[in-house]
């Protein structure tokens, strides 16, 4: 394998000059390529998408990132039977700079998102946390931790998140445990995120300080699992929790396989769609994958479905009995003057048709 050299870099950790890529690679990071190869052979085994294999199912989906997609994107996830999601609070794709954009962030969850969301009739909750890329920047990570308290009791927070490992440097400890204790001490659920390098210790080191921390493993989720971490992530009492994302964490053909081996128990799925190549749809049509492959509609209502209410609904803000009445949709309403309509646009549209009038 050649590196990859960039000239002239700086580390978030503040390391300058020429960086090869070849330098922090491992056995994690080879087997996260060689599932890449795997998942990318077996797009000319292509399976046609029908959603009609799904319809009148329910799903939820416990890991997007909403503030990244687009109305069309709500829109289709509702039509596709996506009835709840959760947006936990993450890296933007550059550093911030300041405290205040943390804060705007953190308000926009609770407050712009979950108005947006709700007018295509789908329920909105987040988590809420500094994430484990920027809490390398020690001097506003302080700022931060003091900024959490004031969001993390606010209507629609159903968790701390998501927290956890990245380069699993000691700043990144430091900051994760804190807001387990932070989490302890409100008594919600925890977001885990298990690093995408080195995944099988970052997994196993997240779960120890929890345990260390004194934290019911049962309120906890472990997110981005794979085939390697999801048998110690069970067997230690954690809910586990599998991202579909297109050749960098899993493919729907590998939770399939999962679901059939380990069966549905405090296991679920998610999409983490966000600003990169990524698919709001992945839950739907990993059901849908999963009804071809003859998983039966319970097992597929638990893990698209159930198991993340039932994981997240211990902050007291989510149940299932939530879903039974639907949102009432005028997209004529406003949010701090602001509706989804713009310049005179009707209400709704009609998906099927090509014109855009």
């Amino acid at each position: 394998m050649c590196p990859l050299r960039f000239r002239n870099a700086t580390t978030p950790h503040g390391k300058s000059g020429d960086i090869e890529i070849e330098d922090t690679i491992n056995e994690d990071t080879i087997s996260m390529c060689s599932y890449h190869e795997q998942d990318r052979a077996s797009m000319g085994q292509r399976i046609a998408l029908d959603l009609e294999l799904v319809k009148g199912f329910r799903f939820f989906d416990p890991h997007i990132h909403m503030v990244s997609r687009t109305t069309d994107d709500y829109q289709a996830m509702a039509d596709a039977g996506i009835v709840g999601l959760i947006e936990p609070a993450f890296w933007v794709g550059q550093p911030r700079t300041g405290i205040d954009t943390f804060r705007d962030y953190y308000s926009s969850l609770i407050g712009w998102e979950r108005f947006r969301s709700s007018q295509f009739g789908v329920r909105h909750f987040c988590t809420i946390g500094l994430n484990s890329r920027e809490a390398n920047n020690e001097a506003l990570a302080e700022e931060v931790m003091e900024l959490l308290p004031f969001y993390i009791y606010k209507e629609g927070v159903v968790g701390v998140g998501e927290i956890g490992f990245d380069d699993q440097t000691p700043a990144e400890e430091k900051y994760y445990r804190l807001q387990l204790e932070l989490a302890k001490e409100a008594g919600l659920p925890v977001q885990v995120h298990t690093p995408h390098r080195d995944k099988t210790r970052g997994t196993s080191r997240s779960m120890d300080i929890a345990l260390e921390h004194g934290l019911d493993p049962g309120m906890v989720i472990i997110d981005h699992n794979t085939e390697e971490t999801v048998r110690e992530v069970l067997d230690k009492g954690f809910w586990a929790a599998f991202t579909i994302y297109p050749f960098t964490k899993m493919g729907n053909e590998r939770m399939v396989q999962i679901v059939k081996e380990y069966g549905p128990d405090r296991i679920m799925v998610n999409s983490a769609a966000d600003w990169g190549i990524s698919d709001p749809l992945a839950v739907p049509k990993t059901a849908a994958l999963m009804v071809k492959s003859g998983i039966s509609r319970e097992v597929i209502d638990q893990v698209c479905y159930a198991n993340a209410i039932a994981a997240f609904g211990q902050s007291g803000q989510l149940d299932e009995g939530i879903f039974a009445e639907k949102i009432q949709i005028d997209q004529e309403q406003k949010f701090e003057g602001n509706s989804i309509l713009r310049g005179g646009q009707q209400p709704r549209r009609d998906s099927d048709s090509i014109i855009i009038s």
